[in-house]
């Protein structure tokens, strides 16, 4: 069963300015929305993600992103699933082919086939349209895809389907990506990603920086590809004193153009903690800005209390002062 949105904007396409119920998704957010977890993949969750697609059913058909349901048109009115609950959804993504704007196009038609006068016509893409109306019914601003499925799909083949249903045991059994911190270049993952070969040749991760006391299958007795930094999940655990190292090797990787990833047991404190030190380091930013950052990209990240203590040392070691509050309950 399918419902038809009502056109509450009637005309309003000549006015550009009312869109603040939209906003542009870039494709590595919605990577990594696809990829949050708990105990299991977030996409079990019903309200979490509806991913729609305003192509045309051949190219839906031919693939498309994981997950994603089909939005046909009728009479120049969209129809979306009965079963999608708009008003609760957290993140309603919508993409198109390649818009790229949340600008309307503008569009030139002649008038007849022997006049030289044409006139001018406000086209909004097929994406935008659909988010427009979307938007009077959701909580939360409609996410347009920037660069839509053919910029998604060329970053992010592995996640292209022709699959339609997905079935609440398939949905369990999801095992999500690493998180991606920096677009094709660094990501933030646990044991079970570092060690699967599939997710290493989707991603072409080069180098692996393990912040465990477990060995992984990959890059052993490599130091160029891999540092190992063993040091346990605990309150005891100390990761002040490589810290230089770690952001030394991260420097070099990105220089040369590997991929890397980041990653501890559970992909949670460690190897969290690794990256806002990066950040802090890299982007010689806060670690308020930072951790801001990071939980975006990894929403289940936690570092522990004595890491977060570090961290803030880390802070006033390369911006000179302590900045951030960790006696913020944020932290």
């Amino acid at each position: 069963m399918e419902l038809t949105i009502t056109r509450y904007l009637y005309g309003c396409y000549k006015n550009k300015y009312r869109m603040a119920g939209l906003v542009l998704c870039e494709p590595t957010e919605l990577y990594n929305i696809l990829n949050q977890v708990t105990k299991l993949s977030r996409l079990t969750e019903p309200n979490y993600l509806c991913l729609l697609d305003v192509r045309s059913k051949q190219e839906y058909d031919e693939s498309h992103v994981i997950t994603a349901r089909r939005v046909k048109k009728k009479e120049n009115e969209y129809l979306i699933p009965e079963s999608v609950d708009l008003e609760c959804v957290k993140y309603c993504v919508v993409y198109d082919n390649n818009t790229s704007t949340l600008e309307i196009i503008l569009r030139e038609q002649d008038e007849d086939d022997n006049s030289d006068d044409s006139r001018q016509e406000l086209v909004p893409g097929a994406a935008v349209e659909c988010g427009r109306a979307l938007a009077q019914l959701t909580h939360h601003p409609v996410c347009i895809l920037k660069g839509g499925y053919e910029c998604f799909s060329a970053m992010y083949h592995f996640f292209r389907t022709q699959k339609i249903i997905w079935m609440p045991q398939e949905l369990d059994a999801f095992q999500p990506y690493p998180a991606e911190i920096m677009p094709g270049k660094i990501y933030l993952g646990n044991f079970r990603q570092a060690c699967d070969p599939k997710i290493q040749k989707d991603l072409k991760i080069k180098a692996h920086v393990n912040i465990s006391m477990e060995t992984g299958p990959f890059f052993i007795n490599d130091d160029d590809n891999l540092l190992h930094i063993k040091i346990e999940d605990s309150l005891e655990a100390n990761i002040f004193p490589f810290l230089r190292h770690l952001c030394h090797f991260l420097e070099i990787h990105l220089q040369l153009g590997s991929v890397i990833l980041v990653f501890s047991t559970l992909g949670i404190s460690r190897s969290c903690a690794a990256i806002l030190a990066f950040l802090i380091h890299w982007n010689e930013q806060t670690l308020k800005k930072s951790w801001a950052f990071v939980k975006k990209c990894k929403n289940n990240m936690r570092p522990n209390r004595s890491l977060v203590a570090q961290l803030s040392e880390w802070e006033k070691v390369i911006l000179g002062d302590f900045v951030t509050d960790i006696l913020d309950p944020l932290y």
